[in-house]
Formats: C-alpha cells, sequence, structure tokens
C-alpha cells in the first residue's frame, strides 16, 4: 500500500495565515521607513539648494534668478527631483521679502509636495 505524500488543505491554509499575519505585521513599517527617506532626502535636497543660493549671493553680490541659473552657474549640478513628488518641476521658488533690498528672483526654495509629513508640519513649510 503506497502511503500519500503532500500537504493537506488545512496544513495550507494555517501557513497562508502564518504569512499572511506576518506581512501584515512587516508592510506598515516598510512603508513608513519608505516615507521616512523620502523626507530625509527632501531636507537634504532644500539644504544643499539654500546653501548654493548663499553662496551664489555671496559670490555675486545678488540672488539668482532661478534654479536652474544656479545650476547654470555650477553652484548646484542639476534641479535635483523633489523625492515626494517625483518632479523637478515643482520646486516652489520664493524671492526676497520686499523689506530687503536684493537683486535676483530666487532666495529661497519649497517643495511644491501637497501635505503633511510625519510630525505634522506641511512639506511646503520646510
Amino acid at each position: 500500500m503506497k502511503k500519500a505524500r503532500g500537504f493537506t488543505l488545512i496544513e495550507l491554509m494555517v501557513v497562508m495565515a502564518i504569512v499572511a499575519l506576518l506581512a501584515s505585521i512587516a508592510a506598515p513599517r516598510y512603508f513608513r521607513s519608505l516615507q521616512k527617506s523620502k523626507e530625509t532626502a527632501l531636507l537634504q535636497s532644500l539644504t544643499t539648494m539654500r546653501d548654493a543660493i548663499d553662496q551664489y549671493a555671496a559670490d555675486k553680490g545678488r540672488y539668482p534668478d532661478s534654479l536652474q541659473e544656479l545650476a547654470d552657474a555650477r553652484y548646484i549640478r542639476g534641479i535635483p527631483e523633489d523625492p515626494l513628488t517625483g518632479s523637478r518641476q515643482t520646486w516652489v521658488e520664493l524671492p526676497p521679502p520686499s523689506d530687503m533690498q536684493a537683486a535676483g528672483q530666487l532666495w529661497d526654495v519649497h517643495s511644491g509636495a501637497p501635505g503633511q509629513s510625519a510630525d505634522g508640519r506641511s512639506y511646503a513649510d520646510w
């Protein structure tokens, strides 16, 4: 008499339930860490561009007119991609405050991404 080999339906269902349970525990942590890495990349890009704007102003005696001018002058290698929107076109370029007597149109830069970060601040306020 041959003995049947293989798994029963009950055994397969138990294994699938265990796998689903483990995946439901790991998935939220993965997506949270993915969002945290995008926020970190955004903060680094903003810091780098703001430093380049300040260096440009110190060297040239005026602020640049755009991020493209900053890249053309080789203060940054190129306009970085906003990690939250996935686009180079969504950066919000802010002019100098009206009380400053400064030449140029680019004084600060913000992300154009909608929404809020994990700490509750709007991305547009970073």
